[in-house]
């Protein structure tokens, strides 16, 4: 199959704080080089894009050594961390900016949604945009009236059509921009979180249309979101960035597990050291802890959960117990609960382990932690461990429906019905 998209050795670096290179002595140092045929001597310095900590130098690598191809036709979801260089990426993909090396092959034209109403100019009307986007791509007025009905249509804005878009809300700017994106015959489509805005059904209608777009046209889609479900449904590849690296490539199931594994929320403890180096007091060291799918894929809520612990007790001939509290990131406890490891004033000096599962369809999607409390009778804590381990439980499609519901957890009941 033939190449829509080639990334070559990619990389974006900025300088922070500034505009461009930042100063007439950077523009004539490198101008220097250039015609000396030396490499730029800022390219040799910069850090990662780590948002978090404080940096020493003032130039950082957005992106970094970037390589991959996509082949046309293909879905590909591109995920991580805030600040991970995806919205860089697609700017880069889009040329909207240039690599400061490498270099980037594309083949057919491209129609990229980076930010709501990418290309409209707020005092032309709507329908004026639809054909000013129409000529950007290249497309003749032929080609853009055709499509016109169908786009408006999509849009939902046929009533102010007419009107500039300046005056439109938030919503239908962005049903009106994925609308000429999305219809206008463009070899490739780049989608930066458009989902986040509009309702749900609009939501829906996107990714149904993104989905036909790829399945059914043979185009190529690239997909930003943090929405790991849309990224499920709509994309069979998927590209995982970090701090401007390229961590992983591939199917997109295997790119979200690896997501979760290298996201913020650390859903394992492994300690390999000495036990007395554990984490843990003079009574307990932990020596393992994790959740993980019980069908060993990414969490969501349709895989389940399974849980094990690990530790060792230094408390012998004691009633031992450990309990496990899951709380949710707004701190809402979903359970509490305990297990009796002894209960003959019998435990052990050594290595104990726990496992349970929680089961699928059972926790809603959402961010939660685990307190973990050992204790002697059920009274005394000996040690108590707070969001040792977090984890993400992705949402799941049911039927049409693809958005959040409420609550804690979302269980699934055997109702039985009698009807007229």
């Amino acid at each position: 199959m033939a190449l829509a998209l080639k990334a070559e050795n990619i990389s974006k670096q900025y300088r922070l704080g500034q505009v461009g290179t930042g100063s007439l002595t950077h523009d004539l140092n490198r101008f220097w080089h250039q015609i000396r045929g030396k490499e730029d001597p800022y390219l040799k310095i910069g850090e990662s894009n780590d948002r978090t900590q404080k940096g020493e130098s003032e130039y950082v690598w957005s992106l970094r050594d970037i390589n991959f191809e996509i082949e046309q036709g293909d879905a590909v979801g591109i995920i991580g961390r805030n600040g991970a260089g995806k919205s860089t990426l697609l700017k880069l993909l889009s040329k909207v900016t240039k690599p400061t090396t490498g270099r980037i092959l594309t083949n057919g034209r491209i129609a990229s949604l980076l930010e709501v109403g990418t290309g409209f100019h707020p005092e032309m009307t709507g329908r004026e945009n639809v054909f000013l986007n129409g000529a950007i791509l290249g497309m003749t007025r032929k080609e853009i009236t055709r499509k016109f009905d169908e786009i408006v249509d999509f849009s939902g804005v046929e009533r102010y059509i007419d009107t500039p878009v300046k005056r439109y809300s938030s919503g239908m700017y962005v049903r009106l921009a994925f609308a000429v994106a999305a219809n206008l015959e463009s070899e490739i489509l780049i989608v930066d979180e458009v989902l986040a805005v509009g309702d749900a059904e609009f939501q829906k209608k996107c990714l149904g249309k993104m989905g036909d777009v790829s399945k059914g046209e043979g185009r190529t889609v690239l997909f930003v979101s943090h929405n790991m479900t849309a990224v499920k449904e709509l994309c069979s590849k998927g590209i995982l960035l970090n701090q401007g690296l390229l961590n992983y490539q591939g199917n997109v199931a295997d790119t979200i597990m690896e997501y979760q594994k290298n996201s913020q929320k650390q859903s394992s403890y492994l300690h390999t050291g000495s036990v007395d180096s554990a984490l843990g007091n003079e009574n307990i060291r932990i020596l393992e802890f994790s959740v993980k799918a019980l069908n060993d894929g990414f969490l969501d809520i349709d895989s389940g959960v399974k849980v094990k612990l690990r530790f060792y007790n230094f408390q012998e001939n004691i009633n031992l117990d450990t309990t496990f509290e899951l709380r949710t990131y707004e701190e809402s406890v979903v359970f509490h609960t305990g297990v009796l490891l002894s209960t003959k004033n019998d435990s052990k000096k050594g290595e104990y382990t726990v496992e349970f599962e929680i089961p699928k369809n059972l926790l809603n999607a959402g961010n939660y932690y685990f307190k973990l409390i050992f204790g002697k009778d059920q009274k005394v804590a000996l040690f108590t461990a707070n969001e040792i381990v977090g984890f993400e439980v992705e949402n799941v499609k049911i039927g049409s429906n693809m958005s959040l519901l409420p609550g804690v957890i979302r269980p699934i009941f055997d109702y039985k019905l009698q009807t007229p």
